[in-house]
C-alpha cells in the first residue's frame, strides 16, 4: 500500500514540474485548424444530406471552425466513400456513412476498398425506419392478409425498389425470404420513380422511408401495412411491425454514422465523438432530426463498429442466399 502511495506522490510531483505549455497540451482537446468537411455520398435533398447539413451546422458552433457538406454522389455511395478513404487523415475530413455504402455494397460490388478496414468509426448518429405500403387496389388491409394473398397468387404481384441492391430492395427480399412468398421485383432508378408507379397502381407495393412515404399515405394514395423496425415507431404507434404481423425475426432499419480516414489522429476522433454526443443530447436538435424522419441514435466508435459489423453480416448472408446481383 505504501509503495502505491509513493508512486502516486512521485507522479504528482513530476507533473508539477512539467512546463506549463506541455501540461496544457495534456488537457486541451484537439481542435481543427481550418474548415472541416463532411462528405455526403448521396445527392442533395435526401435524408443523408439533410442529416449531414443539420449536424454540420451544430458542430461548427462547438468546434470554432466552419463545417461544410460536400456531396459526392454516385455508385450507391461508393464514390463518396472512396473519396473519404483517400482524403488526408488529419482530422479535417469526415463522411456520413450509412447502410448501403457501409453494410450492403461490400456484398454486392467488387470494390477496390473495404469501408470496415479503411475508415475509422467516429460516432453512430441516427437510424431510419421504413414502412411497407401498397396501392389501395391491393385487397389486403393488413400484412397477414397481404401474405395470404401472396401465397395464393405466387409471383403475380410486384414490388418496386430504388434499383437492384438498394436498401429497399434488400428489405423486401428479406421479407420474401422470411415469409416464404414470391413477389416480382421491378427495379427503378431511384426511390422517387418507384413510388410514382406504386401510387399509379402499376406496381403493387414497396418499402420506403417514413418521411418519404407518409405524405402519400395521408393523402390516401397508398396504404401502410407495417413498419420495418423491431418496435413500433413513435410517430406511427398504430402501425404494427412486420415481425408482429406474422414474420418473426424481421427487422430492417437504415443507419447513419460519422467515419474518418483510417489514420485520423485519435484525439481528433475523440473530440468529434464527444461533440456529436453532446449535439444529439439537445432536445431541439433531436426534434429537428425527427422532423426529417430520422431517429437520433448516438453511439461510441466501438458501438458503431459493432452495429455495422452485425448489419453487414446479415445483408451479406441474404445477398448470397438469394443471389442478388446489382445493375
Amino acid at each position: 500500500m505504501e509503495r502505491t502511495g509513493i508512486t502516486r506522490r512521485a507522479v504528482l510531483a513530476a507533473a508539477a514540474t512539467l512546463p506549463a505549455g506541455l501540461a496544457l497540451a495534456q488537457t486541451t482537446p484537439w481542435a481543427p485548424a481550418r474548415q472541416v468537411r463532411i462528405i455526403c455520398p448521396f445527392p442533395p435533398g435526401g435524408a443523408a444530406d439533410l442529416l449531414s447539413r443539420a449536424l454540420a451546422e451544430e458542430l461548427g458552433g462547438v468546434l470554432g471552425q466552419s463545417v461544410v457538406v460536400e456531396n459526392r454522389a454516385g455508385a450507391g455511395g461508393s464514390i463518396g466513400t472512396e473519396a473519404a478513404i483517400r482524403a488526408p487523415a488529419d482530422g479535417h475530413t469526415l463522411i456520413m456513412g450509412s447502410t448501403g455504402p457501409n453494410a450492403m455494397n461490400p456484398a454486392l460490388f467488387n470494390l477496390p476498398f473495404d469501408p470496415a478496414r479503411d475508415l475509422a468509426p467516429v460516432s453512430m448518429v441516427a437510424t431510419v425506419a421504413s414502412i411497407l405500403v401498397v396501392h389501395p387496389s391491393v385487397p389486403a388491409a393488413t400484412l397477414p392478409e397481404l401474405l395470404a394473398l401472396l401465397r395464393a397468387r405466387p409471383g403475380q404481384l410486384s414490388y418496386a425498389s430504388a434499383g437492384n441492391g438498394s436498401s429497399i430492395h434488400l428489405f423486401m427480399e428479406l421479407l420474401k425470404s422470411l415469409a416464404g412468398v414470391d413477389i416480382q421485383h421491378i427495379p427503378y432508378r431511384g426511390g422517387g420513380p418507384a413510388m410514382v408507379d406504386v401510387i399509379a397502381g402499376r406496381v403493387a407495393m414497396m418499402f420506403d422511408t417514413i418521411p418519404t412515404a407518409m405524405p402519400h399515405v395521408r393523402d390516401g394514395r397508398i396504404r401502410v401495412l407495417a413498419v420495418s423496425s423491431a418496435a413500433r415507431h413513435p410517430t406511427l404507434p398504430e402501425v404494427p411491425t412486420v415481425a408482429e404481423s406474422g414474420v418473426p425475426g424481421f427487422e430492417a432499419v437504415g443507419f447513419y454514422g460519422l467515419l474518418a480516414p483510417l489514420a485520423t489522429p485519435e484525439p481528433a476522433i475523440a473530440r468529434y465523438t464527444n461533440e456529436v454526443a453532446g449535439v444529439l443530447s439537445r432536445p431541439a436538435f433531436r426534434a429537428r432530426l425527427q422532423a426529417i424522419g430520422v431517429d437520433p441514435a448516438p453511439g461510441s466508435p466501438a458501438e458503431f463498429a459493432a452495429f455495422v459489423e452485425r448489419d453487414r453480416a446479415r445483408w451479406t448472408q441474404l445477398v448470397r442466399s438469394v443471389g442478388i446481383r446489382p445493375d
